[in-house]
């Protein structure tokens, strides 16, 4: 009983794309339609230009560590660990 179910299952998924595109089962009221062709893949592999410049000054990236810091120790300070935990 388990496998014919399986089957069943594997069956009818298999027919949810031609389903999907039947007239009046498919979309919803008001659904926008679908687009004559189907979108294009995503570029994956074309690598983005380099930079022009460093995207933050050492100075600046610095600066920015120490507040960051600064605010993990104020909430270390104001809610203790608690047992068990570091």
């Amino acid at each position: 009983m388990p496998t014919a179910l399986l089957l069943l299952a594997l069956t009818l998924g298999g027919c949810a794309s031609t389903i999907a595109d039947l007239p009046m089962v498919g979309t919803p009221a008001g659904a926008p339609a679908r687009p004559a062709q189907p979108g294009e893949y995503l570029p994956v592999h074309d690598l983005p230009t380099s930079r022009e410049g460093t995207a933050m000054a050492p100075a600046e990236q610095a600066k920015i560590q120490a507040e960051l810091i600064a605010a993990r120790d104020r909430q270390a300070v104001a809610t203790p660990a608690a047992p068990g935990r570091k």
